[in-house]
């Protein structure tokens, strides 16, 4: 068993959760179960596999920077829910 039930009971007073006695022999069995999974990826060979940090080679997914007209005050503030003719009108929050 990679994991006991005292860690896991850490683990969940760490997070602030409250588990009853059965939701923790559960959660116990699991975790013990993923723990072992990954256990077992660790005994493979990867010194040959390239490290990657995407699927699909990026090497530059910004677009070219052109400078262009902005949005006038008045197209702008067609985009919201309320205003007035100078500015966006949002609910007061306290």
């Amino acid at each position: 068993m990679k994991i006991n039930r005292n860690e896991v009971e850490h683990v969940a007073h760490l997070a602030r959760l409250t588990l009853s006695d059965a939701e923790l022999e559960k959660m116990t069995g699991q975790l013990d179960e993923i723990l072992s999974y990954v256990a077992k990826l660790d005994e493979l060979d990867t010194s040959q596999v390239t490290p990657t940090s995407h699927v699909f080679s990026v090497s530059n997914a910004f677009r070219e920077d052109v400078e262009k007209e902005s949005l006038s005050q008045v197209e702008a503030l067609k985009n919201g829910p309320q205003h007035d003719d100078q500015m966006f009108q949002v609910p007061k929050i306290i």
